[in-house]
């Protein structure tokens, strides 16, 4: 048997030719050994559920559980004390009133710039500014869902479906059953709706089911990731008629249909009737596509490469919302740019503190963090894009099974086994 490299986020180990052991790697950088773990905004501290690449086959992925992370004691309970006697849970009406004032404000400008450029290509510039302002408006309805801009959770709950229906043209109620299910169990098999299949895969048992153009796509979807997002402001939309016309029970479905119905009728009919067919028609694409990319820029970096939980792990509510979540570095220009979603390991932690709240939420956490040795993962944008990317190559590699065809699988076995 002869040892061969195995790359592993970032850091190259040994694995025998021959056994495909399931690995899981923690890694602290600039720690020293038997340290405690030490954050900062260029490092990425995680451990992390990797995926070993070997020439015997299809890769394999493995989860984290109650072994790797321990539960541990009273952790979320001591922290909620102090969060609360801090007084970041108190709402902030003047800081939302600002924030919504200044999107009325941009699509003002955007009306304005749309009436007076008339029949001009430079009036695709309008449509990305619109893609931004819907981006922003959705950041809204994410905080009002999560009862984060009034205390009243009625007055939540109705502006959220004004402003997510009406505005941003999604459904409340699916996203609320969608986003409820995902923040109760981040990153966990058969759990968390945002590691299931769709035109990406983010495990690598889904990534190996991949079969024809999908298979194609999932060999190469870390690269693709990016420019698939321009799809996702349609799919959106496609998704919240698809689930308002199912047959299921929901509650105050005509009334999101309503909303709908007039949200496309003010801000797309006009497209179509003042513009020329094929400026309609790509001043429609630039706005929805900016709009997708926006989006899953601003969520993707959040627990995408972070540790996977097994389906059956019982972890403490502290240990499983900090180990899957990443935090975003920038300070004031991030939250401004991600709607808060730059502290992400605050936010699920304690999901209706107001954005305001979050930078200082964030030193609280940490420094609990370090008190009782448990890795808070904080890195740059560009560097969370790149561990998306790197990951979701590594789990498209599922799709890439050397044994596809079934006489060379038998040679090789039979070789292996000879060794």
């Amino acid at each position: 048997m002869f040892p061969f490299p195995v790359r592993l986020l970032g850091m190259w180990t040994y694995a025998e030719s021959s056994i495909r052991r399931p690995v899981v790697w923690a890694s602290v950088r600039g720690s020293r050994p038997g340290s405690r773990p030490r954050s900062s905004r260029s490092e990425e501290q995680s451990i992390a559920s990797t995926i070993v690449e070997s020439r015997l086959g299809p890769v394999r992925q493995t989860y984290s559980g109650t072994t790797e992370f321990p539960p541990i004691t009273k952790a979320y309970t001591e922290l909620s004390q102090v969060v609360r006697e801090s007084g970041l849970l108190v709402r902030t009406p003047v800081f939302y009133a600002v924030v919504a004032s200044a999107i009325v404000l941009g699509f003002a400008g955007c009306v304005t710039g749309f009436i007076l450029l008339g029949d001009s290509w430079f009036q695709l510039f309008i449509a990305a500014a619109l893609g931004i302002l819907f981006t922003q408006v959705a950041f809204l309805a994410h905080e009002a869902a999560h009862r984060q801009i009034f205390a009243s959770g009625p007055a939540n709950d109705r502006l959220g479906l004004f402003i997510g229906n009406g505005i941003v043209g999604m459904s409340r109620s699916w996203w609320a059953s969608k986003h409820t299910r995902h923040h109760a169990n981040p990153n966990r098999v058969d759990k968390d709706p945002d590691i299931e299949i769709d035109t990406i895969s983010f495990l690598d048992v889904d990534a190996a089911k991949a079969r024809g153009v999908q298979r194609w796509i999932t060999q190469r979807q870390g690269y693709l990731f990016f420019p698939l997002l321009a799809f996702e402001g349609i799919n959106l939309y496609v998704l919240a008629l698809r689930h308002l016309f199912s047959r299921g029970e929901i509650k105050g479905r005509w009334g999101e249909l309503g909303l709908l119905a007039l949200r496309h009728a003010i801000f797309i009919a006009p497209i179509f009737l003042f513009l020329p067919v094929g400026l309609a028609f790509a001043f429609f694409g630039v706005s929805v596509a900016v709009f997708g990319i926006y989006m899953g820029a601003s969520f993707a970096p959040n627990h995408k490469g972070m540790p996977i939980i097994a389906p059956g792990a019982k972890l403490d509510f502290f240990s499983k919302q900090v180990r899957t979540s990443r935090n975003i570095a920038g300070g004031w220009w991030a939250t401004w740019l991600m709607g808060g979603l730059n502290y992400q390991i605050e936010h699920h932690l304690f999901p209706n503190m107001p954005r305001p709240h979050l930078s200082r939420a964030r030193l609280i956490v940490r420094e609990h963090c370090e008190t009782l040795n448990v890795p808070y993962v904080e890195t740059t944008l560009l560097q969370s894009y790149g561990i998306v990317i790197a990951y979701l190559n590594r789990v498209g590699l599922a799709a890439r099974d050397p044994f596809e065809c079934p006489m060379t699988a038998s040679t090789r076995h039979l070789t292996v086994e000879k060794g």
